[in-house]
């Protein structure tokens, strides 16, 4: 059976998601350095569990991966994800009270071992963010001014990958950065992770 793969070589990176303001979906793409597609991707509206497809064109053709809720919205709710033949790669999972100040994930692989962490680099970005979203006219350029970053790293705290929202109006791009060489199955659970993680973190404001 044939490997799925987000980037197809070691010069993709810097890659970037760009959520779409057009549609009514929360949807965004995924792009290469080279400016090419790698996914696009696609959370199903008006469902208690979140339940989102990564597909590998806009036109919904292709279905890569599948990512799904273990339970219906919660603050502390477990995300497996699969790829399109329904094989297991690991989940993400939110951790709870712990991430009420600053955005904490941990990422597991098929086997149920929590290899890689999603942290927030700065919580006093999310805090500006937040209050000065709530006034007139200022709030409108808050996009432009406070954009956390969160680092990816291995049990050992030796970095992996970093992301980070790009100054923008309406918080829709975002960077992902490549800081070591990937381990098996480490970019796909790492890819699947950061998305998860944005829609999550967008949810929350």
């Amino acid at each position: 059976m044939e490997k799925l793969q987000f980037a197809f070589n070691k010069n993709a990176y810097p890659l970037r998601f760009v959520f779409k303001i057009t549609t009514l979906a929360n949807d965004f793409v995924a792009k290469d350095a080279n400016d090419e597609l790698i996914a696009y991707v696609r959370q199903k509206l008006f469902r208690l569990i979140d339940d989102i497809n990564v597909y590998e064109d806009e036109q919904k053709m292709i279905l890569k991966y599948n990512i799904k809720a273990n339970k219906w919205i919660d603050f502390s709710a477990s995300y497996k994800f699969t790829d399109a033949n329904g094989r297991d790669l690991g989940r993400v999972a939110r951790k709870g009270w712990a991430s009420i100040w600053k955005a904490r994930y941990e990422i597991f692989d098929e086997n149920q071992n929590q290899d890689l962490l999603i942290r927030e680099e700065n919580a006093w970005t999310k805090f500006g963010d937040a209050v000065f979203s709530e006034i007139p006219l200022l709030g409108m350029f808050t996009g432009y001014f406070f954009n956390p970053a969160y680092t990816v790293t291995r049990p050992n705290g030796s970095l992996v990958a970093r992301l980070k929202k790009e100054a923008s109006f309406f918080g829709r791009r975002f960077t992902v950065h490549k800081l070591s060489e990937f381990e098996e199955g480490e970019e796909e659970r790492i890819l699947l992770g950061l998305m998860m993680m944005i829609l999550l973190e967008r949810r929350r404001g």
